[in-house]
C-alpha cells in the first residue's frame, strides 16, 4: 500500500490522474461484483394476472413432482404404496398436459415460475428417504410427505378454480376441476393405506 502511495506522489501529474482513474474504476467494479442482481417482478394489477401466475406456481408443482415420485415409489417398500405412487405418476403428467391446454387457451406460457413450497416439500422428502429406517416406518413417512404434496395441490387448485370462474373461463374450471378431483382421490388412497395397516405395522 505504501508503495503505491508512494508511486503515486511521485508519478507526473498526468499519469497519477489515470492511476486514480483506473483505482476508482477498479473499486467501483468490486462494489458492483457484490451486489446481487434484483429480479424483475411483473406487476400484479388485476385477477386475472394473479391467476396466471398462480397457474404458473401449479405447473411449476406438477412438474417437480413428476421428478419426484418415481423416488418415492422407488423407495416404498409396500407394493400397494408403489402401486399408489405409480398410478399417482400417471395421473400427474395427465394434469400437466391440462395446465397446458389452459395456457394455449390463455395465449401464455406455461414456465417462467419455481413453485418454492413444492420444492421445500420434495427437499424434505428427499431427507425422509436419506434416513436409515424400517421399512413400514419409511413407508409411513413416504404417505406422509405425499399427503402434504396432495393438500398443497388441493389448496393451490381450490384458488385457480375459484378465480377462473369470477373471469369466466369455464373450460379452465371443468379442467381444474378433474385435476382437483383426482387430487383427492390419492389423498383418500393415501389416508386408506395408512391406516389400513401401514401405520399399525411402523408401530
Amino acid at each position: 500500500m505504501t508503495t503505491s502511495i508512494h508511486f503515486l506522489r511521485s508519478a507526473p501529474m498526468q499519469e497519477r490522474l489515470f492511476l486514480r482513474k483506473d483505482a476508482l474504476n477498479d473499486l467501483n467494479l468490486t462494489e458492483r461484483s457484490q451486489v446481487s442482481p434484483r429480479k424483475t417482478m411483473a406487476k400484479l394489477s388485476t385477477l386475472k394476472d394473479l391467476y396466471i401466475e398462480e397457474l404458473k406456481d401449479l405447473y411449476s408443482a406438477e412438474t417437480q413432482i413428476i421428478s419426484g415420485l418415481p423416488k418415492m415409489a422407488k423407495k416404498a417398500k409396500s407394493p400397494d404404496l408403489k402401486a399408489a405412487f405409480t398410478e399417482h405418476l400417471e395421473q400427474t403428467h395427465g394434469q400437466v398436459e391440462r395446465l397446458k391446454q389452459i395456457f394455449t387457451a390463455l395465449g401464455e406460457k406455461p414456465t417462467g415460475k419455481l413453485c418454492k413450497g413444492m420444492q421445500g416439500i420434495q427437499e424434505e422428502a428427499k431427507e425422509l428417504m436419506a434416513e436409515e429406517a424400517e421399512d413400514a416406518v419409511m413407508d409411513a413417512g413416504l404417505i406422509s410427505q405425499a399427503q402434504h404434496v396432495e393438500h398443497y395441490e388441493m389448496a393451490g387448485y381450490g384458488s385457480v378454480i375459484a378465480y377462473a370462474k369470477l373471469l369466466g373461463e369455464k373450460d379452465a374450471v371443468a379442467l381444474l376441476q378433474a385435476t382437483l378431483k383426482e387430487e383427492k382421490q390419492t389423498d383418500a388412497s393415501l389416508y386408506k393405506l395408512a391406516t389400513q395397516h401401514i401405520n399399525r405395522d411402523a408401530k
